[in-house]
């Protein structure tokens, strides 16, 4: 059982706590905060004279709506059902998990005026693994991402589907099962439910959470090619990187210089005075996308950490403001710019890829003994080619767009859920990119007489226990899936 504490959470202590199948309980501070912040909301709107936006009013352009007070239960209820109008494929399980926890810490901060029973019932769904099924399309990221919010909500109140051990049912039917009751939303809760960042941010925190591990093996991949193709050390020395000391750009040459520790073939005399670009800048390049990813992961956890509902309560000025953190910008054009950091990445490492089956420093064209009867890493390399020019078209940036909705009310929106959705296609590429270059480096690596590294020996003869030596022709998509899971 691991207990939600008051403070701000790192994406690596929320993927640990993800990966680590715990439950989680709310600290007695947090329950407090829930509780002050509920009964801040009530006493505030019984003195109130003045309507408040989402509480006792209509929606977006029907802010000027007034509802009774005996309605305000079936308003929110109301704006569940009818914002649940979510479209397209559906959201793998681990994000909706991930989303149920990011809302869980965001509510519990104490100025939304959530009740301690629904936020309560989104930790049984945490706990017991009832995963509401939510769809990828029909978030704007501006109002939050009012839609896939409400999928996850309407299962709450009984409706809507869910997935559980595996099988998607019925929400009401596994309530039941688990001996859980439908909740009865309270003033504001509806608002407070689908208000928020929650998507986008469920999707870049899991992007970030596996990105540090991706390009460490991509570092190490890199290094096999050039290692493979012959290529030189000089363009990695220290002294180099300090004249230009991007951090990135100093983390990635120390980072192939490690890995290149050792090697025979890296110390031999060379015939050639420079590498092209694809090797010899791997730390400019490499670098720049690092400087991005970590700036990335300063935004997603100032995001994961933050009061992302409207209105928002803030109880010590005695106020309820109706504003916009639920505005996705922040995430919008943050993702966009990692999704370019990973294409680059990406891009790179095709061209490395491309140099290995060229056919020149002693390697044999497409990395077959027998080119011609052969046709060995040809169609590898298109393959490889094809999908860093749809991670191109992938990074035509969401966040430039708007289109205006609610009837004006809503006229600048982020677009970052498409930004986010966009970007988690762009990372499932650069993995398989990854596994291409892999595949291509070890098989030029064969080629060679002597050793490489021992950290890069050991990585080829891991992966030798997955991936064959191709002699001769074969189904090369079989091995290609194999080398993306040892990469995943």
């Amino acid at each position: 059982m691991t207990t939600l504490e008051n403070k701000d959470y790192t994406i690596r202590e929320i993927s640990s706590l993800l990966q680590s199948g715990d439950s989680i309980a709310l600290s007695d501070e947090l329950v407090e905060r829930i509780q002050k912040g509920r009964s801040f909301l009530e006493k505030f709107m019984a003195e109130s004279k003045d309507p408040v936006y989402g509480i006792n009013t209509g929606f977006g352009s029907l802010y000027d709506q007034v509802i009774d007070d005996d309605e305000l239960g079936q308003l929110q209820e109301n704006l569940v059902k009818s914002h649940a109008a979510g479209m397209g494929e559906e959201v793998p399980t681990h994000i909706v998990k991930t989303m149920i926890l990011l809302k869980v810490l965001g509510l519990s901060k104490g100025n939304s005026g959530i009740t301690l029973e629904t936020i309560s019932m989104l930790i049984e769904f945490y706990n017991q693994n009832v995963l509401p099924v939510i769809y990828t399309q029909g978030s704007l990221g501006a109002s939050g991402d009012l839609a896939p919010l409400a999928h996850l909500s309407l299962a709450l109140i009984g409706h809507g589907e869910v997935s559980f051990n595996g099988v998607k049912r019925n929400a009401s039917d596994v309530l039941q099962e688990v001996g859980l009751n439908p909740i009865n939303l309270q003033s504001k809760e509806g608002l407070a439910l689908l208000n928020g960042t929650q998507f986008m941010s469920s999707y870049a925190l899991t992007i970030l959470a596996n990105l540090e591990n991706r390009v460490d093996s991509l570092e190490k991949v890199a290094a096999l090619s050039l290692d493979a193709y012959d290529g030189r050390i000089e363009p990695f020395y220290e002294a180099v990187h300090a004249l230009r000391p991007h951090p990135g750009q100093v983390s990635s040459a120390a980072a192939i210089q490690a890995n290149l520790e050792g090697s025979e073939w890296i110390t031999r005399r060379k015939e050639h005075v420079q590498d092209p670009y694809s090797f010899r800048c791997i730390p400019q390049v490499h670098g720049a996308s690092k400087d991005a990813i970590d700036y990335a992961r300063r935004v997603v956890e100032i995001e994961i950490n933050s009061v992302t509902d409207n209105p928002t309560l803030i109880p010590e000025d005695n106020r309820i403001i109706s504003a916009g953190n639920f505005h996705g910008q922040p995430l919008a054009l943050t993702l966009d710019f990692l999704s370019i950091a990973m294409a680059e990445l990406g891009s790179i490492s095709e061209r490395r890829t491309y140099k290995l089956v060229s056919g020149n420093r002693g390697l044999p064209a497409y990395l077959v003994a027998n080119p011609g009867l052969n046709s060995g890493f040809m169609i590898v390399q298109y393959t490889a080619a094809s999908i860093v020019s749809q991670n191109k078209q992938l990074c035509t940036p969401a966040s430039v767009d708007t289109i205006d909705s609610s009837n004006g009310q809503e006229d600048h929106v982020s677009m970052g859920a498409n930004a986010a959705t966009k970007a988690m296609r762009v990372f499932e590429n650069l993995e398989k990119l990854i596994g291409i270059e892999l595949m291509t480096a070890a098989q030029a690596a064969d080629f060679r007489e002597g050793k490489s590294s021992s950290v890069l020996e050991e990585l080829r003869t891991a992966f030798r226990k997955e991936v064959p030596f191709i002699k001769d022709d074969d189904v090369m998509s079989k091995h290609m899936h194999v080398a993306l899971r040892f990469v995943q």
